[in-house]
């Protein structure tokens, strides 16, 4: 399971012209579901999302969580994430199947939500315009066995 973490001031997700999840600071999380994915690396990557340390303590050091931050979360599905990309100019799709993935998505809101608080998400399968502003800039590539 793979989490493109980027520390934001602010972020949202546009599905059909509606707004359906929007933050101010915290982490705006793209998650992609890799074929063996399952629920262990849900609980693992749950964990690393709330507990990586991103933001400033009162000297500047990335020593603070999420959570101490009292930032939010938005939660985007991205199956691009999983992508091989090794060969050739073609992404290849090998990633866990879509109802799979879907599953596995949900397990990972449910897990955020029960805790620290419910984040935001983007919408599984659907055409998304998604938009923030990268705090710093800070973006880190977590993956999880």
């Amino acid at each position: 399971m793979i989490g493109l973490i980027q520390r934001v001031s602010s972020a949202s997700v546009v599905v059909s012209g509606n707004t359906i999840g929007a933050i101010d600071t915290g982490l705006m999380v793209l998650v992609g579901v890799e074929r063996e994915d399952g629920s262990a690396q849900v609980e693992r990557l749950a964990h690393k999302l709330l507990h990586y340390r991103v933001f400033p303590d009162s000297d500047g050091k990335m020593n603070c969580n999420v959570m101490e931050q009292g930032g939010d979360l938005l939660l985007v599905p991205q199956f691009t994430l999983a992508a091989d990309t090794r060969k050739g100019l073609r992404p290849s799709f090998n990633g866990a199947p879509p109802d799979v993935a879907s599953g596995l998505f949900d397990e990972l809101v449910v897990k955020v939500a029960d805790r620290y608080r419910d984040p935001a998400t983007g919408q599984f399968g659907a055409q998304m315009s998604v938009s923030l502003c990268n705090d710093g800039p800070v973006t880190f590539w977590l993956q999880v066995d």
